[in-house]
């Protein structure tokens, strides 16, 4: 069956979907099991596609038109500029989640120049935040915990993937694995913060994400009670600890902030004007 053939039968069969862009999906799977990229499917529609592959491109079309996130079928989702492995048992990296890393990239640059700043991401998943800053600022120790070993064996991939030597991943629930005299000049972190009962409600896709790295509580606010007052043991004076946030989480997570004695506290917003990050330093 030629390209062209192919991808129209595929991009007809997902059109339904709420979330996506049918004829971009269509052609990410086929040029995924083909090993080309976009413009080569686009400009060799005529080309026909071994009746194995077509198969297999029937299967992948089939799952997403179930609502399988079209990033965990071809294991890939780029995220500041680096296409990382993802597979089920981590989040999708979000966009939105980008703004945090360049907040820190540029604080990075502009407070510590080329001398060494130490990091620690608090639920590292794929590594999307934590790695993004191991790549982008070499000077940068980075020290990535989860509770999830399939999120470590994933981060670990895309460790190698960049061959990257200035990030440590390991197991620790939270801060509990973490030597009490280490200190860190930053912590990040993207924690569960949906609350419980809203997680039934999310669009399809999204159910096939990891509970655990969702599920923020009864009111989504858990684990910035428990992160923010335990990140002032390992932080040095004035470091920086800087939190993704659920849209309407701006202010209660920044009264946390002010009740644990955090100065010069910010909200930051996303592409969209909502509020998205809060961050603040240790007073």
């Amino acid at each position: 069956m030629e390209i062209n053939k192919l991808l129209k039968i595929g991009a007809e069969e997902i059109k339904g979907r709420q979330y996506g862009n049918p004829v971009l999906e269509a052609t990410l799977l086929l040029g995924k099991l083909l090993k080309v990229d976009k413009v080569y499917i686009y400009t060799h529609g005529n080309e026909e596609v071994p009746d194995f592959i077509v198969d297999k491109y029937l299967q992948m079309i089939k799952k997403r038109k179930e609502g399988y996130p079209i990033q965990y079928i071809i294991k890939e989702k780029e995220f500041m500029g680096l296409d990382f492995y993802v597979e089920e048992g981590v989040l999708i990296p979000r966009p939105d989640t980008e703004i945090l890393v360049e907040y820190v990239l540029d604080y990075i640059e502009e407070n510590y120049g080329d001398e060494e700043v130490h990091v620690l991401d608090i639920g590292i998943g794929s590594g999307a935040i934590g790695i993004s800053i191991a790549y982008y600022r070499k000077n940068s120790r980075v020290y990535g915990v989860d509770i999830s070993q399939r999120a470590l064996d994933i981060a670990n991939i895309n460790k190698e993937r960049f061959n990257l030597k200035n990030i440590n991943i390991f197991k620790s629930n939270l801060f509990e694995n973490i030597d009490k005299d280490k200190r860190f000049h930053i912590i990040a972190s993207n924690p569960p913060y949906i609350p419980k009962e809203d997680i039934k409600a999310l669009q399809e896709e999204v159910k096939y994400e990891p509970v655990l790295a969702l599920d923020g509580g009864e009111d989504g606010l858990d684990f910035y009670r428990r992160i923010i007052p335990e990140s002032r043991s390992y932080l040095y004076s004035n470091g920086l600890l800087i939190l993704e946030i659920g849209h309407d989480q701006g202010a209660k997570v920044a009264g946390i902030m002010e009740e644990e004695a955090f100065k010069n506290i910010k909200i930051l917003k996303d592409l969209q004007g909502l509020d998205r990050v809060v961050l603040g330093f240790k007073g």
